[in-house]
């Protein structure tokens, strides 16, 4: 099969990366959506699912090697250890991947594990590399990220309470942690934790430090885990952590102390962008749900097949409209990292991308949930779960309200005052016009009269 690419983006594709991604498409359509339900099945029931290691994500993972599908997240030109794919090649397969819940970790580029490769990639020593990085891009371990608190606003960072203590050589860690991504996998051997480590520090962006902690140190406790719309995302799901007294090593410290909203900016970037265009591949799945229940034979709603009452084609239309419009504005972002030389350059674009694309995606789901019907909400179709998980992206890495806020004020400070005197200096051209001419604005109405004669 051949994979569709919008013609604005097409010239930034490479021969190669179009190959792979008809690759991709059809590993995706043939491998990994047949398979989903052999992954839910597999995990079980109760808390037998947080101990679970599906035997077909290893197939499909060893598929996925072969086919060379593999690692293909990190952006071409920023790491040694790239796939080699530009922000936009790999924001195209990424769509592909947001078909299917196994895709993404079949080819080992699922998150949290991608930001985390990242930040190992980018701002790692050698030492934390060889030991926490190689494993992760050989897919042997996984690992959670852990900055969410649930007793401050960890929408705004510098709220960040989990203390960093440093005695000696070692940190030591107290507080708690919940939305630990990752946490609840048999499989997770390291989590990335922000923390309070410079109190003291008169810039509020200058207070906290990532650590690399192992998950079997000593002091930490999984207090639960939380579920999504009663979804337990098993078998990697969102855990409730605390530490008490937890010890790791100085040498574990990523970049130095208190640069850890630093390394929070730099890993979100590219991570906004992969969970967008996987919410634009969910928005594909959604529509052609969409398209085979307008067109069920068997379904005729007072007598007339679904795709024949008026309303089934105005949401066929305007879906297709949006998820075309979302995807060009994400596509927009990625080519504007890959242009500028990463994240920093592209933020208002990458917000736009972040707030539009789940948004979009939860209302073409929603449609095709109301096409379906009762079958719509329930385990026969894959839209509950989808919108499920794509509704928390409208919370994650930042809720939307606060991205919305930062380009409000970015495009403010862009265009606004030049708006002001583009505006001023064009009326005034207008009136030495005006004048000019000898004519006065035409207003309507201003010869209107009523007075009897």
């Amino acid at each position: 099969m051949s994979a569709r690419i919008p013609p604005l983006v097409a010239p930034l594709v490479s021969d190669e990366a179009k190959r792979i991604l008809d690759l991709v498409a059809k590993f995706v359509e043939e491998d990994c959506m047949p398979a989903d339900a052999v992954l839910e099945a597999q995990l079980g029931f109760g808390d037998d699912r947080w101990e679970a290691e599906p035997s077909i994500v290893e197939e499909l993972k060893s598929k996925a090697r072969r086919l060379g599908l593999w690692n293909m997240f990190l952006p071409k030109g920023f790491y040694a250890e790239s796939g080699g794919w530009s922000n936009v090649e790999y924001g195209l397969m990424a769509e592909w991947l947001g078909r299917s819940r196994s895709a993404a970790e079949a080819c080992n580029c699922s998150a949290p594990d991608t930001g985390n490769m990242e930040v190992l990639a980018k701002y790692g020593s050698k030492a934390q590399k060889e030991k926490w990085l190689k494993p992760l891009l050989d897919g042997t371990t996984r690992s959670a990220f852990l900055m969410t608190e649930p007793g401050v606003a960890s929408s705004d960072a510098t709220n960040i309470q989990l203390t960093m203590r440093r005695e000696g050589d070692e940190y030591v860690l107290n507080g708690d942690k919940w939305w630990s991504s990752g946490a609840g996998d048999a499989r997770c051997s390291l989590y990335l934790v922000v923390g309070r480590s410079n109190p003291e520090a008169k810039d509020a962006h200058r207070k906290q430090s990532l650590v690399l902690v192992p998950a079997d140190t000593k002091g930490i406790t999984i207090q639960r885990m939380l579920n999504v719309y009663g979804y337990d995302d098993a078998p990697h799901g969102h855990g409730h952590l605390t530490f008490t007294n937890v010890r790791v090593p100085v040498a574990n410290l990523v970049l130095g102390e208190g640069r850890g909203f630093e390394i929070l900016q730099g890993r979100l970037g590219p991570g906004r962008i992969h969970h967008a265009m996987r919410s634009i591949g969910a928005c594909e799945v959604a529509l052609e749900w969409m398209l085979m229940r307008i067109n069920d034979a068997s379904k005729k709603p007072f007598g007339k097949l679904l795709r024949e009452h008026g309303v089934m084609m105005e949401w066929i239309a305007r879906s297709r409209i949006e998820i075309d419009a979302a995807r060009l504005v994400v596509l927009n972002a990625a080519a504007r990292m890959d242009s500028s030389g990463g994240a920093k350059p592209a933020l208002s674009d990458i917000a736009a991308a972040k707030v539009l694309a789940p948004s979009t995606a939860l209302q073409v789901i929603d449609r095709a949930v109301q096409a379906l019907g009762a079958a719509g909400v329930s385990q026969d179709s894959p839209l509950a779960n989808m919108w499920a998980n794509i509704r928390t992206l409208r919370i994650a890495d930042g809720p939307d309200e606060v991205h919305l806020q930062q380009l409000g004020k970015a495009e403010n400070k862009r265009a606004g005052e030049r708006a002001t005197r583009r505006i001023t200096e064009q009326k005034r051209k207008t009136e030495e016009l005006l004048a000019r001419f000898g004519l006065r604005r035409a207003e309507p109405g201003t010869r209107i009269s009523r007075a009897k004669m």
